[in-house]
């Protein structure tokens, strides 16, 4: 029997194997659970084998490769550890600990598996697999408790990491606040700027490798916040320094810093799993969660008569009944749902009643007539809920896109503007009126729709647009009060315009959750948000529109159909190419295969497919694929610098023209447009640039492949490795052989990533978890 490689707490298995690890250990990334499911997976297969009375020596080669490759893979698994360990002297003494039992487990499997040269492996004089299987149980238990405990405790590291940046973005924010002067302020908000981007990197990374989604969601939530808050610090300061007197304008300040604060606290409480006071988190029961529950206790009936009591099922209802007193309580829910609702809540009672009544009877004599009437019972109660769900959801979804169809024209934001550059301080107290009744309704549509947002994830983000529709009111307020003071002020009217946008943003945010809710009410889950990072240094004072996100058109899918079919066909021809090589691990390999992913992505977006949600998200892809053309520019100087060929020449002169092309997309995807026309025509051409630079590698390359296999044939001669890539090609040359063999067992060989691990034990801020998350991954 296989075993279950990762649990949350640990790691699990089978009976049959008996493995396990220390159940103390919580595994919150996945990227530590991902690492630990080959080598249990490797070790699982070790123990499991059949115990055949006559054995091959091809299985007692096998078996033999597989123990020592496991021990060859701890044993650098190990080495990075200490590196580590000594780097982080907080860590030490249980990092030490840890790999040198970790160490001594591997040898121990290795030892026990040397079975290939016996022609008697069940010999009284030689213990192996065949003879002690208990031992080898207790050495890989011993193994995978100590490589977690590694894991868990480099992880530890990367909090660290974390926690540290969040304390200097704190200490800049303090100088922030205290600033007298423009010229200060620009001085340390540039170094704040920079302070942000680092924090968002290292949450973006935590986020994105949190295993609970309802964690991943409350990060994706404060970093949205920290997001969007980062342009109002600045025009919100700027206003304060230019009307230090202002009342209004310091109100619209501390807002700003509150909340940011706030923000980064969450990041910190999720990234430690603590809770300030040592408080539990009580997240409000939703309608839909308390319905999935207590109709899972009553079709639980048919297993079980008896495992819960008829108050249990009693009380649930009621906490359910109480939740739909939000919308028949609501001023907002229509006449013909609260008249629903109350009807569907009386005929629950009734139905739970009739449930209990058939339920009794049958604890007591278990008739067929009664079982029947129990069925019939649970399937009417369960009927009844799910009509009771039905009619809750239409309620939350019909008054949520109401409300958003209504207030798409923003016309008391337009309003406000116009009034607070007149200094019409009546007509600006007229609007902020009706603005807070706004903001009701939508708060109130934000409660409403977290009942029916049918996951956890949806649930936070409904949480997040309700706190955002309750603070960014306020500040509009308090921002365009102190425009009505100062009406000829730029920057009064520049932070107003900064808090509007917001407010639209988060209003266009609600419309794609409220497509999410509806896909998952009627069971089409789709794909997770894509977020978008935080402003990158220097671009702090562009205006929001050009970085608020929108989607293509039917049309405009339509017109860049071809370019996209186009781009798509280039990745495929990509692949085919890089799927060639004997070296999968090769640089140029693995940087082409990147690229290759990233374009197939844009193409997915051409489709209104994908990952890539909207115009931002593909500029910002469309960056991130020229950074890594250009690192390919580099891999590919890097090789040619180690050949002599006559087709030399045409390499160099082929990549040199990758770098010019690479910058050209970046300043493409990088450059600010407004207007539905503009970003049209900037989609168009980061996909023709992107098409152009795949083209490139298609002929890029099969030449390098085609070089380096004469020169393997030795009808071109390598200059001499440099200094730190001797070990990687010495060892990749004598390892060549046996790792075919290996893969029998789904090893590949260990010997090709010597020299990352040395670049990456000389790199301090890679010593976490992503460095042995990697070795392990990559090695087993």
């Amino acid at each position: 029997m296989a075993t279950s490689p990762c649990s949350s707490s640990g790691v699990s298995s089978s009976s049959s194997s008996g493995l396990g690890a220390d159940a103390g250990l919580e595994i919150r990334t996945r990227s530590v659970e991902q690492t630990l499911v080959p080598l249990v997976s490797q070790i699982t297969t070790l123990i499991n084998h059949k115990d055949k009375p006559k054995r091959s020596d091809k299985t007692l080669q096998a078996i033999q490769r597989v123990g020592q490759a496991v021990n060859l893979a701890v044993g650098r698994f190990v080495t990075v550890g200490e590196a580590i360990a000594n780097e982080n002297h907080e860590l030490k003494e249980e990092m030490s600990v840890a790999c040198i039992e970790a160490r001594r487990a591997g040898e121990t499997i290795a030892q026990l598996t040397d079975v290939a040269s016996l022609d008697h492996p069940e010999s009284d004089s030689h213990i192996t697999i065949f003879t002690d299987k208990t031992g080898v149980v207790k050495a890989a238990r011993l193994l995978l408790s100590s490589v977690t405990k590694v894991l868990v405790l480099a992880d530890r590291i990367v909090i660290k990491q974390i926690i540290t940046s969040r304390n200097k973005v704190l200490a800049t924010m303090e100088q922030l606040e205290k600033v007298s002067s423009f010229q200060e302020f620009v001085q340390i908000f540039s170094q704040f700027g920079n302070e942000m981007v680092e924090f968002a990197h290292l949450t973006g990374d935590r986020q994105n490798d949190l295993k609970d989604e309802k964690k991943k969601a409350r990060m994706a939530a404060s970093r949205a916040v920290l997001e969007k808050c980062t342009m109002m610090l600045l025009t919100a300061s700027k206003t304060c320094l230019r009307h230090p007197d202002c009342e209004s304008a310091r109100i619209n300040k501390d807002g700003v810093f509150h909340r940011m604060r706030l923000a980064l606290e969450q990041v910190i409480e999720i990234v430690t799993d603590s809770r300030p006071n040592g408080e539990n988190e009580m997240a409000p029961i939703s309608i839909y969660s308390g319905i999935k529950e207590f109709k899972n206790k009553v079709e639980g009936l048919r297993e079980n008569l008896y495992f819960l009591s008829k108050e249990n099922l009693s009380t649930m209802l009621e906490v359910i009944l109480e939740h739909t007193e939000d919308f028949t309580d609501s001023a907002y829910t229509s006449h013909e749902h609260r008249e629903h609702i109350l009807e569907l809540s009386k005929q629950a009672k009734m139905e739970l009643e009739q449930l209990v009544s058939v339920w009794m009877q049958a604890q007591n004599q278990k008739t067929k007539d009664l079982m029947e009437d129990l069925e019939v019972a649970i399937l009417k109660t369960c009927q009844c809920m799910n009509e009771l769900k039905r009619e809750v959801h239409g309620a939350a979804t019909s008054l949520a896109a109401d409300l958003l169809k209504y207030h798409t024209d923003h016309m008391v934001l337009k309003a406000l503007k116009i009034t607070g550059v007149e200094g019409n301080l009546e007509a600006v107290a007229e609007y902020t009126c009706k603005l807070s009744e706004q903001k009701e309704q939508l708060v109130e549509m934000c409660r409403l729709l977290r009942h029916v947002s049918g996951t956890e994830p949806l649930e936070i983000t409904c949480i997040h647009a309700e706190d955002t529709f309750q603070v960014t009111g306020p500040q509009i307020i308090s921002a365009v009060e102190t425009l009505a003071l100062h009406p000829s002020s730029k920057i009064a009217k520049e932070n107003l315009e900064v808090f509007c946008e917001a407010w639209e943003s988060q209003l266009s945010d609600m419309s794609m959750l409220l497509r999410e809710i509806n896909d998952v009410f009627e069971g089409r889950r789709g794909e997770k948000r894509v977020y978008l990072s935080l402003p990158r240094p220097g671009k702090h004072n562009a205006n929001l529109k050009a970085l608020k996100p929108v989607k293509l058109d039917t049309e405009e899918q339509a017109k860049i159909a071809k370019l996209g079919l186009e781009l798509h066909l280039l990745t495929s021809e990509v692949d085919s190419e890089t799927e060639k090589w004997e070296d999968q691990e090769n640089e140029i390999v693995q940087h082409g295969q990147g690229m290759s992913s990233m374009a197939y992505s844009m193409y997915l977006f051409t489709r209104g497919e994908g990952l890539l949600k909207t115009t931002q998200d593909l500029f910002h892809q469309a960056e991130i694929f020229a950074t890594e053309g250009m690192k390919l520019a580099s891999a590919f100087q890097a090789f040619s610098d180690q050949i002599h060929d006559d087709n030399k020449p045409l390499l160099l002169l082929e990549a040199e023209k990758l770098i010019p092309m690479c910058k050209q997309l970046q300043i493409t995807a990088k450059a600010s447009v407004q207007g539905k026309s503009a970003i049209f025509t900037k989609v168009d051409a980061c996909i023709q640039k992107t098409r152009n630079v795949m083209t490139l590698l298609c002929q890029l390359l099969p030449l390098c492949s085609k070089l380096m296999r004469k020169n393997k044939a030795g009808n071109g001669y390598l200059k001499p490795a440099p200094p730190w890539r001797e070990d990687r090609i010495r060892t990749g040359t004598n390892a060549h052989a046996p790792e075919r063999r290996a893969e029998t067992f789904g090893i590949k060989s260990l010997e090709n990533h010597v020299t990352n691990m040395t670049f990456l034990e000389s790199k301090r801020g890679w010593a976490s978890a992503k460095v042995m998350t990697q070795i392990l991954q990559e090695e087993l």
